[in-house]
C-alpha cells in the first residue's frame, strides 16, 4: 500500500509540473529546435555566426483574414510552399483589430505563432499599425514577450508602416517598446519601422537607436512602383551600416492592386540576395485585388494550384529558388 501511495503521489505531482509548465508556456510543451539569431553588422546571423536569409510570407490583416489564422495553414506554408518564415499582421487600429476587440487579436496570433514553433519556423509578431499608440504597445508586446520568453523562433516587429510620423518620434516609440521587450528578454530580435511607408530607410541611418542589440529596421516596397531610387536609398543605409529586413513586399503597385511588374520584381529579389536580406511576401488573404494571394473560393487551408493567384504561384516560386 505505500508503494502504491507513493506512485499515486508522483504522478500527482508529475500532473501539478505539466499544468505548471502549461501555464509558463501559455501552452506549449516545448521550444522549437532553431537557432537564435542575432544581428552581426548588417547581416542576420546564426549561433555559428553564419549568414542567415527568411523567406516566407504575411498574413493579410487579422480583423479582414481570420480564416487562414490556423495551424493546419501554417503547416501547408511549410511543407507545400517552403517558407521558413511567416508574419503575423494583427490590425491594430480598424474596426474589429486589435483597439476594439483586443481577446480576438490575440486568439489570431498565438495561434499562428504557435503553430510556427511547433513547425520549426520563425515567425514575426507584428503591430499592423499605421500610427503610435504607445501605451496599447507596450501592454501588448508585454503579453507576448512573457509568453514567448526565450524562444528563439519568435521576432516582434514593434511598428509596421510608420506614415506621417517623423523618424524622432517613431524613434522614441521604439526606444520605449524595445525597452519593454528587453526588460523581460534580452536577445529577441526586434524590427523597427521607418517613416513613409518603411520607405525613409535613410533616416535611421543617420541617426539609429543606439545601446541596444539585435535591432533591424524594416524596408517596405511593391516593385511596381518603388524601383531603383528606392533599393539605392536602402544601398545608402546599408554602407552606414543599418541592418535591413523586409518585412513586407510584393510584385504590384503601392495600392496593392494594379499590374504586376515580373521584370522589376525579379530586379528586387536579386538585390535582396545579394545583400543576404530576408522577405517576407504580401499576403495571405482572398480579397479581389492583385496581392491577396487566394481567390475566395479557397479553402482555409491544403490549397491546390487553383486555388492560388498569379501573384501566389509567382511567390511560390521564388520561395523555391536558391
Amino acid at each position: 500500500m505505500k508503494i502504491r501511495k507513493v506512485k499515486t503521489q508522483f504522478v500527482f505531482f508529475r500532473i501539478c509540473l505539466a499544468i505548471a509548465m502549461w501555464g509558463v508556456l501559455g501552452g506549449m510543451t516545448a521550444y522549437a529546435s532553431v537557432d537564435r539569431l542575432s544581428v552581426n553588422g548588417t547581416f542576420l546571423v546564426n549561433e555559428r555566426q553564419e549568414k542567415v536569409v527568411l523567406k516566407g510570407v504575411s498574413l493579410g490583416w487579422h480583423n479582414w483574414w481570420p480564416r487562414f489564422y490556423n495551424a493546419s495553414a501554417v503547416k501547408n506554408l511549410k511543407e507545400q510552399w517552403g517558407c521558413t518564415l511567416l508574419r503575423a499582421a494583427m490590425g491594430v487600429e480598424p474596426e474589429g483589430a486589435y483597439l476594439s476587440d483586443p481577446e480576438k487579436a490575440l486568439t489570431c496570433v498565438t495561434t499562428v505563432v504557435d503553430a510556427a514553433i511547433k513547425n520549426d519556423m520563425y515567425v514575426i509578431v507584428d503591430w499592423h499599425s499605421h500610427g503610435i499608440h504607445t501605451q496599447e504597445a507596450r501592454q501588448f508586446f508585454s503579453k507576448m514577450v512573457h509568453r514567448y520568453k526565450g524562444v528563439p523562433n519568435v521576432i516582434y516587429e514593434v511598428f509596421n508602416e510608420p506614415v506621417e510620423d517623423s523618424w524622432e518620434a517613431v524613434k522614441a516609440y521604439a526606444e520605449e517598446i524595445i525597452s519593454e521587450i528587453r526588460s523581460v528578454d534580452k536577445d529577441a530580435l526586434i524590427l523597427v519601422g521607418t517613416p513613409h511607408w518603411d520607405q525613409d530607410l535613410h533616416l535611421a541611418a543617420d541617426n539609429p537607436i543606439t545601446g541596444v542589440r539585435n535591432v533591424m529596421y524594416t524596408l517596405h516596397f511593391y516593385a511596381a512602383t518603388h524601383q531603383k531610387e528606392l533599393r539605392e536609398r536602402a544601398d545608402y543605409a546599408l554602407k552606414k551600416g543599418l541592418p535591413v529586413f523586409v518585412s513586407e513586399c510584393a510584385g504590384m503597385e503601392a495600392s496593392g492592386d494594379g499590374r504586376l511588374d515580373k521584370k522589376e520584381w525579379n530586379e528586387w529579389l536579386q538585390w535582396m540576395k545579394r545583400h543576404h536580406i530576408s522577405w517576407a511576401a504580401w499576403s495571405v488573404s482572398d480579397k479581389n485585388e492583385t496581392c491577396s494571394m487566394f481567390y475566395p473560393s479557397a479553402p482555409d487551408a491544403g490549397w491546390t494550384d487553383s486555388d492560388v493567384k498569379e501573384w501566389g504561384q509567382m511567390v511560390k516560386k521564388a520561395l523555391s529558388e536558391k
